[in-house]
């Protein structure tokens, strides 16, 4: 028998441990459900009918805003919330897969397949958590449909190459299946992902009807999940975080500017190997052998609203520029400006890319559940902080993170701190550099 003074010695190492890692086959958290509306900029529910949002306000908590990561595209801020990393550390470092020998750029949704863009030893929440015993799933979000670690999520549809946005009904069904999931299948995490009001705000501009058209058909289906959440008996079982990953501004187009096209300073033929350019206002060049200089020294100042850099000079604030997968010559536009390359031949009336600094990058972050306080209004936050917060709500120990829980924990029920895992400083870089 253990003697009381080992007993008294080794009582706090215990209690430690067991404050640090979750107990095997204990189940004391409730589910989590983590939706996102890409391109839902912060204020699009301000000028629009939005009852059920606005319900939401009252029953859980709201953020004045949401500060995604740079680069504002969906595949790298997806990552960022469900990593807790920065874009220079998870290394999802655009939308497109590409190959810089090859030349092949992969689109959006073909990318959606391809593991080796999204696994670079970063581990996703969703991994992590069936480590420790959790059962999780990605509905449509980005980076569900790959493998990490040669481990996939247990359960992952991803999207078709030509699956629609914006039907209304679909949304509802899909809804329906996750409710099953939670309720039949006892599933504790699932990602959930819709592709609007991006698409509207891409098509038709943020400033539009169109746009708000499709703002109160999303709070229609935050009505009708609220509704699904009673009526499968999840409300006092089940949390819920919507959010989004950057947000929309209307695009500036000729005769009102001059638009930015890079072939009036440079030739693409005698000095660019590989280019990332005509997708919003962000870009990437790769210069032949000995060009990096003349050609950073012929578009530093070409357009006064094009913002040049060598990839050692990026602004640290942005945390994107350290990782192996980033160019040498990047380019970020001001607000509105695509960055077009050898013709113009990008027809967005709205787009994002832009510095996530600005307010119509800025985007949204709703909660509600048993864990979260209601009617209560958040300051605004980085979304980088929402993974150790879904740690905490699934009872999971994180992976080492940029984030922090202090940020989030004041919007719980109960604020006590778990333990938050390790942090990194910002810039490291531990992935493989996929050309």
């Amino acid at each position: 028998m253990m003697g009381l003074g080992v007993l008294s010695l080794l009582l706090p190492i215990l209690v430690g441990w067991a404050s640090c890692h979750p107990i095997p086959g204990r189940k004391n958290f409730n589910k989590l459900l983590l939706i996102s509306f890409d391109g839902f900029r912060w204020n699009y529910d301000q000028d629009v009918d939005t009852p059920n949002m606005d319900r939401l306000a009252q029953e859980g908590v709201k953020a004045k805003y949401l500060t995604p990561p740079f680069v504002t595209m969906t595949s790298p801020s997806h990552f960022t919330t469900i990593s807790g990393r920065w874009i220079e550390d998870h290394g999802v470092i655009h939308n497109m897969m590409f190959n810089t020998e090859t030349r092949w750029k992969y689109s959006f949704k073909t990318t959606q397949k391809k593991t080796e863009w999204w696994d670079n030893g970063v581990l996703p929440l969703w991994i992590t958590a069936q480590r420790q015993g959790r059962k999780t799933a990605s509905f449509h979000y980005p980076g569900g449909g790959a493998k990490y670690k040669g481990e996939a999520v247990q359960r992952s549809l991803v999207e078709s190459y030509t699956h629609p946005d914006s039907n209304e009904t679909e949304w509802r069904e899909n809804i329906d299946i996750v409710m099953n999931w939670f309720t039949k299948e006892d599933f504790d995490f699932v990602t959930l992902y819709y592709g609007e009001p991006d698409n509207v705000g891409h098509k038709f501009g943020p400033e539009t009807e169109n746009r708000r058209v499709i703002i109160q058909q999303i709070d229609r289906t935050i009505g009708y999940l609220v509704e699904a959440i009673e009526r499968h008996s999840l409300t006092n079982h089940l949390n819920v975080i919507i959010t989004s990953d950057h947000g929309m501004t209307t695009v500036k187009k000729k005769p009102n500017v001059t638009e930015i096209l890079l072939t009036n300073y440079i030739k693409f033929n005698d000095s660019v190997k590989f280019d990332i350019v005509d997708y919003g206002g962000f870009g990437m060049l790769l210069p032949k052998p000995g060009q990096e200089e003349a050609l950073y020294q012929a578009l530093k100042n070409a357009h006064p609203h094009l913002n040049v850099y060598k990839k050692e000079e990026f602004p640290e604030r942005f945390h994107f520029a350290k990782h192996k997968r980033v160019l040498p010559i990047l380019m970020y536009a001001d607000s509105g400006y695509n960055i077009n390359g050898q013709l113009i031949i990008y027809f967005n009336k709205g787009d994002h890319g832009f510095d996530n600094v600005l307010m119509d990058m800025k985007t949204i972050f709703r909660a509600f559940g048993p864990d979260f306080k209601k009617n209560h209004l958040a300051e605004p936050f980085d979304s980088i902080h929402i993974y150790p917060l879904m740690c905490k709500l699934l009872g999971v120990t994180p992976e080492p993170h940029n984030g922090s829980l202090a940020v989030t924990q004041e919007m719980l029920v109960d604020s006590y701190d778990q333990q938050p895992g390790p942090r990194l400083s910002p810039g490291r870089d531990s992935s493989p550099y996929l050309k």
